[in-house]
This record gives structure tokens, C-alpha cells and sequence, in this order.
């Protein structure tokens, strides 16, 4: 989910030496008078991040149990615990709710490994990557969207966003990191490189969906993907 966190500082100062009497009445004047409150345009609806943020967790929640196709505003607003004013607030259809949540996923991404070696790097990508893919929403989020995709040309171009372009900011970094090293080419596709090294697990994932891969896969996955990488 995304989490917006703020931080809240403490901006209190000790107070300085006055010049005088007349200065001391003045600084105390001003302790007492009321600062003015800040108050919203007539009409804005203030919408609480807590409430956003339940939402947007109701969402994967529903699709992961009933699929984009039957999920409905009602569903969410009453598994978010909220009314569906509250929903229509923030959205105004589902299907612009699922397009932001979605588009959103591909702005987070990954922090991209850093192990010193390229084969570490992919060892820790693979091993995260597949864990994310077998989250049970994330399991049946992701193929019901895809399916959708194939219907909905908007939803199509946000799952190619989310799905692509949140791997390709991680491979990039890996790419970068072992070009740096001397261990593959200078000159290597990176386009190439993003679908040697992402295509495996989401075959697996999203289109055969087969079980957790074997003991020993990621490993063997691993050190065929740095050869391949290394022979480009």
C-alpha cells in the first residue's frame, strides 16, 4: 500500500533579552494575541489521508476476492468501513480508483539491490520479487487485471506502467552497477536485459501461475540469468 508519513517538528525557541520595558510589553502583547486560524475554501471537502489510505487497501482487498469485473463501489465502501460518498470523493468510478492505485505501484518500485556483485543482486531481486509475487492478493490482483487489460485499453497502458516500468527502475540499477564493475558489456541492450531478467518469475506468476518454484530454481534461475547477461 502507499503510506504518505510525515514528520512533525518541534520549532519552540528559548526567548532572547529585551531592550527595555516598552520592549518586554511588546513581546508579551504579541505571546497573548491569537494567531489566526487557517481555514479552508468555502465548499472543500478535506479528505483525511486515514480514510484514503483505508480505501485504497479495500480495493486490492475486493479485487483479490471478487475480481475487477464485480467489484463495485458498494463492496469497497463497506470493507474500507466508510460510506460510498467517501469513495466518490476521491474517485468517480472504479475504474479511475483501480488506474491510480495502479499507476501508483509503478512510482514506488524497488530499491534496486547492492550486493558487489551482479549475481548477488540478481539472487536478492528474485528472492523478493518472487515472495511479492506470491502474495495472495497480489496472485489474484495481478492476472484478473491482466485479463481486464485486454478488454480496457486504459487499464492495459496502466498495467504495462505499473509492471514494466516499476522493474525496469530496479534492472536499470543492477545494469548500471555490473557495466561499472566491468562485468558485462559497456554496450549492452537494456532493453534486452529487462526481459531476460523479469520474464522468468512473472511467467511463472502471471501466465502459467504455478506453484512456489522448486527448491533450488532461484538459485539455477540466478546463474543462468548473470551468463546470459554476461554473453549480450
Amino acid at each position: 500500500m502507499l503510506v504518505r508519513m510525515t514528520t512533525n517538528a518541534d520549532g519552540t525557541a528559548g526567548a532572547a533579552g529585551t531592550g527595555g520595558a516598552a520592549g518586554a510589553a511588546g513581546a508579551a502583547g504579541a505571546e497573548r494575541s491569537p494567531q489566526p486560524r487557517r481555514r479552508a475554501p468555502a465548499g472543500a471537502a478535506v479528505l483525511r489521508e486515514d480514510v484514503t489510505e483505508a480505501i485504497r487497501t479495500a480495493v486490492f482487498e475486493e479485487l483479490a476476492a471478487v475480481g475487477y469485473a464485480r467489484m463495485s463501489i458498494e463492496g469497497i465502501a463497506r470493507r474500507a468501513g466508510v460510506g460510498k460518498t467517501a469513495v466518490y470523493r476521491r474517485w468517480r468510478s472504479k475504474l479511475q480508483l483501480v488506474l491510480d492505485l495502479v499507476s501508483a505501484i509503478a512510482v514506488q518500485g524497488l530499491p534496486a539491490p547492492d550486493t558487489g556483485t551482479l549475481e548477488g543482486d540478481l539472487r536478492l531481486l528474485y528472492e523478493v520479487t518472487s515472495r511479492a509475487l506470491r502474495h495472495p492478493v497480489a496472485s489474484q490482483v495481478i492476472p484478473d487485471l491482466q485479463a481486464e487489460a485486454a478488454r480496457n485499453p486504459e487499464i492495459a497502458g496502466a498495467m504495462q506502467k505499473a509492471l514494466r516500468e516499476g522493474q525496469a527502475s530496479v534492472v536499470s540499477g543492477i545494469v548500471a552497477a555490473a557495466r561499472a564493475r566491468g562485468e558485462i558489456r559497456t554496450q549492452i541492450d537494456g532493453e534486452l536485459a529487462l526481459d531476460v531478467i523479469s520474464g522468468p518469475l512473472y511467467w511463472r506468476a502471471v501466465v502459467i501461475r504455478g506453484p512456489k518454484p522448486p527448491k533450488g530454481y532461484l538459485e539455477s534461475l540466478t546463474r543462468a540469468t548473470t551468463a546470459a547477461l554476461k554473453a549480450l
